[in-house]
């Protein structure tokens, strides 16, 4: 017996990522890693379960006497074919960022081995870095639900993940030189649109401004043919009518900056993932993207009644954290975790649209229903969320 799909999305689900066929993919990433090493030979190919909602992954083993790495991961461009999250997908950006925090950094990224540009191989542009093992906090179920081997560790153990991934994003700011990142400000990534249009105000053509009216062309092409969101609506005034008096000084942003982009040995970071929203703009960028995230899910667990993990994480702790290592304390926080809320509205209001274009949920009659942390992005805009 079929079940009828479901309104909205929910944390526990997995939609449709890929229309692909695994095997096939495999043997064409045969075919192409043979022209670069003669005789190479791909190894138990694997799309992971975890596979991103946006660029997917294709891990492999790789046989040859001269292989730089013997573990590899592939990111592909997403399928235009399965309702894409991002309307394009820059490979070549991607990997040059890896390459340069690499190259300026000690923040711990997979070694990127080779670029793909080609759309002809695989079917879309790729690029293989090197697969480092260890274990990565789950989103699904989420890390703060009990039965995952974050929320069993000991207070001690959360305490020195936390204080390590704030480290990573300090050593990010501070040691990437934005000179050698500037590439990153001519093109805003994978969510904007080329007709963006920049805000008229004394703070247009700041990389702040550059990133909300980049979001805001974003979400107008998620809203194409689609119901409107009032609420995301009314986060982008509230946006206006708050703008930071200083904005801050301008770094390297990682953009996804979240535990669940990263893979830890123990507790330790040892590969930082996911750089396809890496941009130019205040620290705070990150920072409120990390604090929201864990919230979010924080809030979800809270919602079922569980007791999750309120003392991880929280905004006040990973500030004095950051401003020990940088001496740089953050500002004008409310505006950016506001921001992150609402970053993160619009690209649930895009995965719900995905899920409803596949059949995996109907559409409610109100389209602010399809954002999960609806009742927390209205708390922020009345003041009333803490």
């Amino acid at each position: 017996m079929t079940s009828a799909p479901r309104p909205g999305p929910h944390p526990g689900s997995r939609p449709r990522t890929t229309t692909r066929d695994p095997a096939e993919l495999a043997e064409r990433l045969n075919t192409w890693l043979g022209d670069r090493l003669p005789g190479a030979r791909v190894t138990d190919p694997v799309v992971p379960e975890s596979n991103g909602m946006s660029s997917e992954t294709v891990l492999f083993g790789l046989e040859h006497a001269e292989a730089p790495v013997t573990a590899c991961a592939l990111r592909l461009a997403a399928d235009p074919a399965a309702y894409t999250v991002f309307p394009r997908y820059d490979m070549a950006r991607q990997y040059r960022t890896m390459a340069l925090v690499a190259a300026h950094s000690d923040v711990p990224v997979p070694r990127v081995l080779w670029l793909e540009e080609d759309e002809r191989p695989l079917g879309a542009p790729f690029f293989v870095m090197e697969r480092v093992r260890g274990r990565v906090p789950p989103d699904v179920m989420p890390y703060t639900y009990d039965g995952n081997w974050l929320h069993s560790a000991t207070d001690a153990e959360r305490a020195r993940l936390e204080a390590e991934s704030v480290g990573l994003l300090a050593r990010l700011h501070d040691q990437v030189p934005l000179r050698e990142a500037e590439f990153l400000a001519a093109d805003p990534g994978p969510a904007v649109p080329a007709d963006t249009e920049e805000g008229d105000s004394e703070e247009a053509g700041s990389p702040l401004r550059h990133h909300v009216e980049a979001q805001r062309a974003y979400y107008h092409w998620v809203v194409e043919g689609r119901p409107r969101s009032p609420l995301i609506e009314r986060a982008f005034a509230w946006l206006e009518a708050n703008w930071p008096v200083e904005e801050g000084d301008t770094v390297l942003c990682w953009g996804d900056a979240r535990i669940g982009n990263v893979v830890y040995d123990g507790f330790t970071p040892v590969a930082v993932l996911d750089w396809e929203m890496a941009s130019l703009g205040p620290r705070e960028l990150d920072l409120s993207w990390t604090v929201f995230l864990h919230r979010f899910f924080q809030d979800l667990t809270e919602s079922t009644g569980q007791r999750g993990l309120p003392d991880f994480l929280r905004r006040d702790a990973v500030e004095a954290r950051y401003a020990e290592l940088t001496g740089h304390t953050p500002r004008a926080m409310d505006f950016h975790t506001l921001y992150a809320a609402l970053r993160h509205a619009i690209l649930m209001l895009r995965i719900a649209y995905r899920q409803i274009h596949f059949g995996e949920a109907v559409a409610p009659r109100d389209p602010d229903d399809l954002i999960m942390h609806r009742a927390t992005l209205e708390a922020m805009l009345e003041n009333r969320y803490c």
